[in-house]
């Protein structure tokens, strides 16, 4: 019987895995204070969130390598100092130029927990048990795009926007104290190279193909982020219809992670995944289907979505656990690459759908159509690698 984790353990590494959303999600309630303050229109105060996925999809990756050379602890304080630093800049900005920049910066620091909290799981629990953390946590990262526009309702009402900035930094000097508290590390001279190291991960099929997997399942949910808001404005839903429309499928991702947890411990992970693979291409194409007619209501969409929602929640963790148990000896660099191919392939599929807002409903339903297909193909990919892939080549400096 496996040792339960202390409350502690996972509090810790559910506030890393939580703060990258929480700080892109937090502010979004007070772009017009912040267009009126900074006298700019809604261009530019967008366009720090762009910054912000940005400095995201691109951060991940340097920290992945710089913790699996210099250590997680090191590291993790290096990121979260340049997060909190950057917060606290915010707060006190006063041109737009200064709120973009610091974005950028507050993104590339807070990319530092967003990695090393998969790396830390990896390091710490092995096989089963690991997979059990991640399907604890990531249900929990659900709630932060539900609960952190709240909180930056709140805030803003009672102390102005700067305070959103002023909480952020607040959680920042928590976290860095917390992680003052890991044991100290001695950085171990690698033999293996960067280019040995993304090199080997690239060619792994077990690897890539997961990660394809995580990439292409997420791509389908901005897909529907993305459309949804245009899609039910068109069949005239208010903001607070549509609002309440997101709703569901957070429940139904918590479920999801909830559930999927429980069947892995009992059927185990392999035919859980190949249940939860059908129910996705099932959802995929009901949604496929009915985003082809000329429907008047959104609950032929939003019916199938939850279901794929359900079926997330418990596929993340296990394809995340499989991407990077395939390689312990650089779990922080597989953990970057596999969360900026992620952002990239869904922010890919986001901006499709946004770029054709005009026609978002059949458009939102072709690119989760095309969405499944390559998570099939991300299965294939990985289920037809041997069992017990070699050892990436070692490529040394």
């Amino acid at each position: 019987m496996s040792q339960k984790i202390p409350f502690i353990e996972l509090f810790y590494l559910a506030g890393l895995s939580m703060l990258a959303f929480v700080a892109t999600d937090m502010y979004l309630p007070a772009f017009k204070a912040m267009e009126s303050y900074y006298g700019t229109g809604p261009e530019s105060i967008a366009l720090s969130l762009s910054v912000f996925l940005a400095g995201l999809a691109g951060g991940q990756l340097l920290w992945g390598l710089a913790s699996d050379r210099y250590g997680r602890r090191n590291t993790l304080l290096a990121g979260l100092a340049l997060y909190t630093i950057a917060s606290l800049g915010l707060t006190f900005s006063d041109a737009i130029w200064q709120l973009l920049a610091l974005r950028f910066v507050q993104a590339m620091g807070v990319c530092a927990p967003a990695v090393i909290w998969q790396a830390l799981v990896i390091d710490r629990y092995p096989g089963e048990r690991a997979q059990q953390v991640f399907a604890t946590i990531m249900p929990l990262v659900a709630l932060s795009p539900a609960l952190a526009p709240q909180l930056g309702v709140g805030l803003t009402l009672m102390f102005g926007w700067q305070s959103i900035f002023l909480a952020l930094t607040a959680i920042g000097i928590v976290w860095l104290g917390l992680t003052l508290r890991l044991p100290k590390e001695t950085p171990v001279a690698s033999e293996r190279s960067v280019r040995g190291d993304i090199a080997g991960l690239l060619r792994s099929r077990v690897y890539l193909g997961n990660v394809v997997m995580f990439g292409s399942a997420s791509a389908a949910f901005f897909a529907y982020l993305t459309g949804l808001p245009e899609i039910m404005a068109s069949m005239g839903y208010d903001a607070s219809q549509i609002g309440l429309s997101f709703v569901p499928q957070t429940i139904a991702f918590m479920a999801g992670g909830y559930f999927g947890k429980r069947l892995v411990s009992r059927c185990g992970a392999d035919t859980v995944l190949k249940g939860l693979l059908m129910l996705f291409v099932l959802a995929s194409a009901m949604i496929l289907v009915a985003s082809q007619m000329s429907i008047t209501t959104i609950w032929p969409l939003l019916v199938p979505f939850c279901f794929l929602a359900v079926t997330n929640g418990a596929l993340y963790p296990i394809i995340v656990n499989r991407a990077l148990s395939s390689a312990p000896h650089c779990a922080a660099t597989a953990a970057g690459l596999q969360n900026s191919l992620q952002i990239t392939i869904s922010f890919g599929a986001s901006a499709l759908v946004a770029s054709f807002a005009s026609i978002a409903l059949p458009v939102t339903g072709i690119t989760i159509g095309a969405s499944a297909l390559v998570v099939l193909l991300g299965a294939y990919w990985a289920n037809t690698a041997t069992r017990a892939e070699p050892e990436p080549e070692l490529v040394t400096e």
